[in-house]
């Protein structure tokens, strides 16, 4: 294993229960260590990048991951920002897949009653942290925080991904769908100066595409997931920087982690591959346990795994 190196403006990857609550509570308008030097890009907008052909604009019209994979890049994004958090485990202590997506103040109890927890037995009743509700700055985040708020029962992350990509069989819930997500996050990279639009002809329609203007931009965030497993490789996830575990998590569910490593020579191709590989088919249920700042990121992973 190589040695792992610490650049001057990131923290260490490892980190006490203390920050990692800091880090949760951090308010998004400071600099987060883990954000882009230059230019900070939300997830999803990272994760479309990455998937985006960088003369053509477009991602492959075969790939039909990265729907889903961006909706789950905005819940890591909002976990990380402190808008929503995982519901807290009771005294039935439920899988990652079974606990519910809140925000603001509520309570839980064994009975399902919405209420505060009675004194006589306290014990079977969990209380969630009260989370800011506030615009976070970014459109989709917004929307997706509207919907989470106007929902009467809370849903598990598996749910609202599903909801959010429109992929529900109830119609009174087709509301919660994300519309023309690729074409919005783009739009947001265009302002950003990262791509430029164009207009294609596909023969039977003309079609607004996005070529990559500013390749500076999307080879720092290649090399830096290139480098995450190659030089500053660590086995445990709990030393590694948050924003880039759920980028790897993310590219692997949008099935545009082979862009990240193309450029690579064969003998670095297979060790990154191999240490990714390694990562992703790690327990989420064992490693969420071990910090609550990554919680979102693993139960991302296990609702992409069990679909």
């Amino acid at each position: 294993m190589t040695t792992l190196t610490h650049r001057s403006r990131r923290a260490e990857g490892r980190k006490g229960a203390g920050e990692e609550d800091a880090a949760a509570e951090r308010d998004p308008t400071e600099e987060d260590p883990d954000d882009s030097k230059d230019i900070r890009l939300t997830l999803m907008e990272e994760v479309l990048l990455l998937g985006l052909k960088d003369k053509e604009g477009y991602t492959s019209f075969w790939n039909d991951c990265i729907s889903s994979g961006l909706r789950g890049g905005i819940l890591i994004e909002l976990a990380f920002r402190g808008r929503i958090r995982l519901e807290p485990l009771s005294v039935r202590k439920k899988r990652l897949l079974e606990r519910k997506v809140l925000m603001g103040r509520s309570w839980g109890c064994g009975m399902g009653a919405a209420a505060p927890p009675p004194a006589s037995d306290p014990a079977l009743c969990f209380q969630v942290l009260l989370k800011s509700d506030a615009p976070t700055g970014d459109v989709l985040l917004d929307e997706t925080l509207r919907h989470i708020k106007a929902t009467e029962a809370a849903e598990t992350v598996q749910t609202w991904i599903e909801l959010l990509t429109g992929e529900t069989w109830n119609p009174f819930k087709l509301q919660y769908q994300l519309r023309n997500v690729r074409e919005r996050v783009a739009k947001a990279l265009v302002e950003k100066g990262i791509l430029t639009t164009e207009k294609q002809n596909f023969l039977l329609f003309d079609m607004t595409t996005h070529p990559v203007s500013n390749g500076t931009e999307k080879q720092r965030l290649v090399r830096r997931l290139q480098e995450s497993v190659l030089e500053r490789w660590v086995k445990d996830p709990l030393r590694m920087e948050r924003r880039t575990l759920a980028l790897l998590v993310l590219a692997h569910s949008s099935d545009v982690l082979e862009n990240v490593f193309a450029s690579l020579a064969d003998d670095k191709y297979d060790v990154a591959m191999n240490r990714t590989k390694d990562l992703l088919e790690m327990d989420p249920e064992v490693e969420a346990a071990k910090g609550r700042a990554t919680e979102m990121v693993w139960a991302v992973l296990a609702a992409f795994n069990k679909s």
